[in-house]
């Protein structure tokens, strides 16, 4: 992995594979980020008895310029290796991520009905961008490798690009219709959490997922002092008795839906 490029490149952000039980979690970073963004949550399920698996999606942990060559159905492919990892080594499997990560999940979901729940954090469904800013996006990938991005949500933990790449922005716009498009297939339970201080992913993105799935089990959970990445944010420890009560519940086929707001 190449550093040179990355926000806090002495944190490890390599991919990873936690052994544990025989129930199986995939969980995907986002977009310009590495698999910090998820390990401390994956580490939280190992130690409860999961198996966890974190891909390095293509592009990412190196340069913008290789992220910029990179496009969605790459991304997908390889997470999609690791799904089929997971199903060959574990009796369920659950899937999902921050940001990015989450609507993989929510693809693979769509496609694969053996995949047992989805994990959705800050899902990337819709960015809050303004209709303005997108046209300027797309007159200026052409010509510009990246622009800078204006913060970094919990900065001081976070790995990744200070920049966002042009043409891999494009590529996530795109696979954003793409699984909206796909969301009527989704029939597995769908967990979704959001950070009322986010200012990169739209309002109303659980809102979006949940409207679209098929699913007759979802439930969605605001973190009030959380931003974007709300895996590394001061509410992971609430975040992951969220999860692994979602997880219990649907594994034991128990379930009082709920949606907190």
């Amino acid at each position: 992995m190449s550093t040179s490029a990355l926000h806090n490149p002495h944190l490890d952000g390599r991919p990873f594979f936690l052994e544990g039980g025989p129930v199986g979690v995939l969980l995907c970073h986002g977009f310009t980020a590495t698999t910090v963004e998820v390990r401390d949550l994956a580490e939280r399920l190992h130690a409860h008895g999961y198996t966890v698996s974190g891909p390095l999606l293509p592009g990412h942990g190196t340069t913008p310029e290789e992220m910029n060559r990179t496009r969605w159905r790459e991304w997908l492919a390889h997470v999609e290796g690791e799904y089929h990892r997971l199903a060959t080594l574990c009796d369920q499997v659950f899937v999902g991520g921050e940001s990015t990560g989450a609507i993989i999940g929510l693809y693979l979901a769509s496609r694969y009905h053996a995949i047992k729940g989805v994990l959705a954090y800050a899902p990337a469904i819709k960015l809050n961008i303004r209709p303005f800013d997108l046209v300027k996006l797309y007159l200026a990938a052409p010509f510009l490798l990246a622009v800078p991005k204006g913060s970094l949500d919990v900065g001081g933990r976070w790995q990744g690009y200070p920049v966002n790449p042009l043409k891999a922005t494009i590529q996530l716009l795109r696979f954003q219709r793409v699984v909206r498009r796909r969301l009527g297939h989704i029939h597995q339970p769908v967990l979704v959490v959001q950070g009322r201080l986010d200012t990169t992913v739209h309002p109303s993105a659980g809102e979006i997922i949940r409207a679209g799935v098929i699913s007759r089990i979802t439930e969605q959970h605001w973190m009030g002092e959380s931003s974007h990445v709300v895996l590394l944010d001061r509410e992971i420890e609430a975040i992951t008795d969220l999860t692994l009560a979602f997880l219990r519940r649907v594994r034991g086929g128990e379930w009082r839906g709920a949606s907190s707001e």
